[in-house]
């Protein structure tokens, strides 16, 4: 799991609006999610990091998968639109890979751990939790679907089992990328595409001239 970016302030919240205050306990709560997986979280752990009591941590979001639920929509919901965003309406490119990729890292930059609570194995199955979350899935498998089908065409392949395994080996790559990112906190957004850029362009001399045999 990730490592925690930042530790949000253990000042207490007395005088502390409520709308701030309950921010606090989101960026605190998606920070633990994201480094210890729902699972091993820790409610009490959550509640220190802000300086409240885990009463009051359960008076704002009730259970321990209310609060993960609330974690989770901001950021299924962030990068669900960055990367619809970022495919656009003109379909996928050459380029698309690259501004999707730039689009998460960006959306990710300064909460990295969020990855991680978007895709996290081990909520509890037939859970509020895990069904929004499968949900998420859902939908931006729907959009790579989309996008690496029609890399495949514009490369001249109709085969949909190709479209199939090119799918996974995204979704996969995606993952892997970020996992990456995560243990390296000096890589900005912008260095880690440009890194993905090399990383594509030398995976293109595998064959020659680019193509397959």
């Amino acid at each position: 799991m990730a490592t925690p970016s930042s530790h949000a302030s253990k000042a207490g919240t007395k005088g502390v609006p409520r709308e701030h205050r309950r921010r606090q306990m989101l960026e605190a709560a998606t920070e633990e999610f994201g480094a210890h997986g729902y699972a091993a979280a820790s409610l009490p752990a959550i509640a220190a990091r802000v300086g409240v009591t885990k009463t009051l941590l359960h008076q704002y979001f009730g259970t321990k998968e209310d609060l993960y639920v609330a974690c989770l929509v901001p950021v299924g919901d962030r990068l669900l639109g960055t990367i619809r965003a970022a495919m656009g309406e003109g379909g996928a490119a050459p380029h698309t890979p690259l501004r999707v990729l730039h689009g998460i890292f960006t959306a990710l930059e300064g909460r990295r751990e969020a990855w991680f609570v978007l895709y996290d194995t081990s909520l509890p199955s037939g859970g509020e939790a895990a069904r929004r979350a499968s949900e998420y899935w859902a939908a931006i498998d729907r959009l790579a679907a989309g996008g690496t089908a029609e890399l495949l065409r514009e490369a001249g392949s109709t085969d949909p089992l190709d479209a199939d395994a090119l799918k996974y080996v995204w979704r996969d790559l995606v993952a892997t990328l970020v996992r990456w990112w995560v243990k390296h906190p000096e890589q900005t957004p912008e260095a880690m595409t440009r890194r993905c850029a090399r990383l594509f362009a030398a995976a293109a001399t595998l064959t020659p001239d680019g193509h397959p045999d």
